[in-house]
């Protein structure tokens, strides 16, 4: 697979969309670039006593209309371009489903299981103080990504808060209840890729109730979308993770695959479901495909290979522009990440308005609140694509995105 720089990829995208917009060049080169990037080497004490660097980033990516928002991720493979194009992600993720914040993202080039719990308390902590003028309620709010869950968010607020001497629940969301996180947060993620899943089948005057599926990646997002989308009626086929793929045509039970992965720490080997590679998982003939790992799963070569009839992407930007093109080319609907997994930011948005209330929500509130959100999101998504002629549901989502944000950068005009 050819190695596609994702931010190029963000910035296509956008490009795409302005073709449809009354919106002039200058305008359109704003919306293709975060407005600052931080770059920072952090040094660390180990367990042993030596220092080791770790390289990090935070992009701030567009503030028109709210905040920046987006998570921090820990992996080997973070680069500058990568946190500039999920920071530009989040941007047009917020506007789509119309939530008050702008762009962010952070990342820390590290594998976390090659580190103990303490040196990864001491790196995040690190971090959080040099994140510190940035971020805040009001001006930046992270969030978990990959790699990161409600124990590094914890570290990362009682950080900010000790520092700042204050009590600031809402400068960081994905926390744990206890320190003010919301009902509904960890499966949110993949709640909307299931919505987004019953939402599109009912577009196209299909069930999704005996629809079979595969799930790519089968962490939080792949392994909540595999559960809920089962719930439904439809059948996961197949599922993959890290170490591999595993196939069954008479269905898998995601939770069991689930409870299966958190004895072995993998879903291969499990019971008698057929080994696959990952492209051989990608490329099977089914209803639903549901990408769910790192971005650029699918370009161009995969995508002449894909045989589902529709694609819900719960990853970012798993798929190339040119994979685009050959998808939109073979009729195969894709309902785009900047939607699909818009669950996530949206309650982490449920939460920081519990944060800075005071008063924490239900778990029914929170899942009829999204549901409500993401459902009025398709429908606008749609109506645009069916008003357009735009190739593809990614385009209409930046057209309106993108829409808004503009609408909000001409209403404040431009200083100085």
């Amino acid at each position: 697979m050819a190695d596609v720089n994702p931010f190029e990829s963000l910035q296509e995208q956008v490009d795409d969309a302005a073709a449809f917009l009354d919106v002039d060049d200058d305008i359109v080169e704003r919306l293709q670039h975060p407005e600052r990037v931080l770059e920072l080497n952090l040094s660390v004490t180990m367990d042993n006593g030596t220092l080791k660097r770790f390289k990090a980033f935070r992009s701030q990516f567009n503030g028109d209309r709210g905040p920046y928002k987006g998570g921090i991720r820990y992996h080997p493979g973070v680069t500058r371009d990568e946190v500039k194009a999920l920071s530009g992600w989040m941007a047009y993720k917020c506007a789509i489903v119309d939530i008050p914040y702008g762009g962010g993202k952070g990342g820390i080039v590290v594998d976390p299981s090659e580190h103990s719990a303490d040196e990864l308390e001491r790196l995040t902590r690190s971090f959080a103080a040099e994140l510190r003028p940035l971020i805040g309620p009001d001006r930046d709010i992270p969030a978990p990504d990959v790699n990161t869950g409600q124990r590094e968010m914890n570290w990362f607020k009682d950080t900010y808060e000790t520092l700042e001497r204050t009590t600031a629940p809402g400068v960081i969301t994905g926390k744990a209840i206890s320190s003010g996180g919301s009902a509904g947060r960890v499966e949110a993620t993949g709640r909307s890729v299931m919505l987004s899943a019953r939402e599109v089948f009912d577009y196209l005057d299909r069930s999704i109730e005996g629809a079979t599926v595969a799930v790519q990646g089968f962490g939080n997002a792949g392994s909540v979308a595999a559960k809920l989308i089962d719930d439904l009626g439809a059948t996961v086929v197949a599922v993959s993770d890290s170490s591999g793929a595993i196939y069954d045509s008479e269905g898998l039970d995601p939770r069991d695959v689930k409870s299966y992965k958190s004895e072995t720490s993998s879903v291969t080997g499990y019971n008698s479901a057929e080994t696959l590679t990952n492209e051989g998982l990608l490329t099977l003939d089914i209803d639903l495909l549901v990408p769910a790992a790192l971005e650029n799963a699918i370009d161009r070569e995969i995508a002449t290979s894909v045989r589902a009839d529709v694609i819900v992407e719960a990853a970012n930007g798993p798929l190339t522009p040119g994979a685009d093109d050959v998808l939109a080319d073979s009729d195969v609907l894709v309902v785009p990440d900047i939607l699909a997994n818009a669950g996530g930011v949206t309650v982490s948005y449920f939460e920081w308005v519990q944060n800075r209330q005071r008063f924490p929500w239900t778990e029914s509130r929170v899942i009829d609140e999204l549901e409500s959100v993401i459902t009025d999101a398709f429908d606008e998504l749609v109506t645009t694509f069916d008003a357009f002629d735009v190739p593809n549901l990614r385009t209409a989502a930046y057209v309106v995105a993108s829409r808004r944000i503009i609408e909000s950068y001409r209403e404040g005009g431009n200083w100085p």
